[in-house]
């Protein structure tokens, strides 16, 4: 493959003339998904997610050995604007003291996540101007009286943290911030280094520091999922660290080389090693899925497969790390960008744009958009009647359908996406909900015992 066919997030020429605006919302009923699916937007952040994922891939060197990247690996060097975006973090852990859980009963969130998140969003100006270049936030319009870039980087900034309003943290919160460090990139705010050395140190020194602040204030706060599936979802809050995580464990790659689809790097831990708490808790200090993983142990009792069960099914693949990095790229598209519930809150603005992309087919409608996505704010109809099957989260047995009943997700639009070789083969919509194959009971398909028969989810690329 040659090199030059890896796509990688372009960055503005300012030079060229460009006006930023305040991103607004245009996600609101379920058609505009389609639509998101085939704007620039869309092409940008799916952009920016392969380019990261590919750099975690163990590389090989010149002199035939093999360089992995682990969390604390010490081959990774953080530049001066990783490391100012480490220091807003830890401005961001420091706020936390100002803001004490309230004591006392609760059924839901903890309501001082509200005093956190306002005190947050008081400073936040002044927090992105003294850990941000000044170049970079104050990137001006070409447009006499327009704002300014730092109004777009503070819009996906503040979406990153969770609802003050609902109490709630999930995956819509955390593409908020990828998009807030695929802005920093369109705006030159990184330096141009050799291909991953860059995005290596955007994911292990800036986005796993992010997740570990996020699991705390999930924790402190006791903040509800957001968008979440419940235990047939893969993760109540976040999703791109077992992408990542994933990548880190698969086998090596050249600069030349296409992504793998199946395989892992040598000693890497069986993928059935998540459901034994030993393992988990050997490996989460160096890899970003088991780290998820781990914070599922945290704050999660009884067995793994009960709690995890999609988790625990796609533990079970022998065509190891590569296979599932594929597929979590494949279900990431599926459950996350193509749910409505999930990218409705995403804003749009000069850097994210909705506008279409140019080589995107044209969105189609499907079952799933107009008739499972409705506005979160249109009121429940209640009903003694039989309610039709939707495709959201249902138990895997139950997966009795009425005959031409479809539960797809949006056709993604794949022409749309950059250097296709590294998605998953063939379109990557439709895919089945992973809950809508039921599977008989059997044993465990890492060779562990579980207590009691259970009957297994199957993701639909785990096979």
């Amino acid at each position: 493959m040659d090199p030059s066919q890896v796509r990688v997030l372009p960055k503005l020429d300012t030079s060229a003339g460009h006006t930023f605006k305040q991103p607004s919302k245009r996600i609101n009923e379920g058609q505009d998904v389609t639509e998101f699916l085939s704007s620039k937007a869309y092409v940008d952040l799916m952009t920016f997610l392969l380019q990261l994922n590919r750099s975690l891939f163990p590389t090989k060197l010149s002199d035939g050995t093999v360089q992995s990247y682990s969390l604390n690996s010490e081959v990774v060097e953080y530049s001066a604007p990783v490391r100012q975006l480490q220091q807003l973090l830890s401005k961001l852990e420091a706020i936390l003291d100002e803001a004490p859980p309230d004591t006392g009963p609760r059924r839901f969130g903890n309501v001082a996540f509200r005093r956190w998140y306002e005190v947050v969003e008081s400073r936040a100006t002044s927090l992105l101007e003294e850990c941000l270049s000044k170049e970079i936030l104050q990137t001006p319009s070409s447009e006499p009286g327009s704002p300014t870039a730092e109004v777009e980087l503070l819009a996906y900034f503040l979406g990153s943290w969770g609802s003050p309003q609902r109490l709630d943290y999930g995956t819509g919160h955390e593409l908020s911030f990828l998009a807030f460090l695929a802005g920093i990139w369109k705006l030159h705010g990184f330096p141009q280094n050799s291909p991953g050395v860059e995005e290596r140190a955007i994911v292990l020194g800036v986005i796993q520091p992010y997740l570990e602040l996020v699991r705390t204030i999930i924790k402190r706060y006791t903040l509800e999922p957001a968008g979440s599936h419940g235990v047939w979802g893969l993760d109540d809050h976040s999703f791109i660290p077992y992408i990542f995580g994933s990548a880190q464990l698969a086998p090596a790659i050249s600069e030349s080389d296409r992504i793998p689809e199946e395989g892992s790097l040598p000693n890497a831990p069986a993928p059935g090693g998540v459901a034994k708490a030993n393992i988990v808790e050997r490996e989460r200090r160096d890899n970003l899925y088991f780290s998820a993983i781990g914070f599922i142990y945290d704050v999660k009792r009884g067995p793994f497969w009960e709690h995890s069960p999609m988790l625990y099914d796609i533990s079970g693949i022998q065509a190891g790390w590569a296979k599932i990095n594929k597929g979590m790229i494949k279900m990431y598209n599926a459950e996350v960008l193509s749910k409505f519930p999930v990218v409705q809150h995403f804003p749009f603005g000069s850097l994210f744009s909705w506008e279409r992309d140019p080589n995107a087919p044209p969105p189609a409608a499907s079952a799933h958009t107009t008739a499972t996505m409705r506005r979160t704010d249109e009121p429940t109809k209640t009903s003694s009647a039989p309610q039709p099957e939707a495709s959201g989260t249902r138990a895997p047995w139950a997966s009795t359908k009425a005959p031409g009943l479809t539960t797809n997700v949006p056709r993604v639009p794949t022409s749309a996406l950059p250097d296709t070789s590294r998605l998953p083969p063939g379109p990557m919509g439709p895919t089945r909900a992973p809950w809508a194959t039921s599977q008989s009971a059997g044993p465990a398909p890492t060779g562990d015992t579980a207590s009691g028969g259970h009957v297994a989810t199957k993701a639909p690329w785990a096979k």
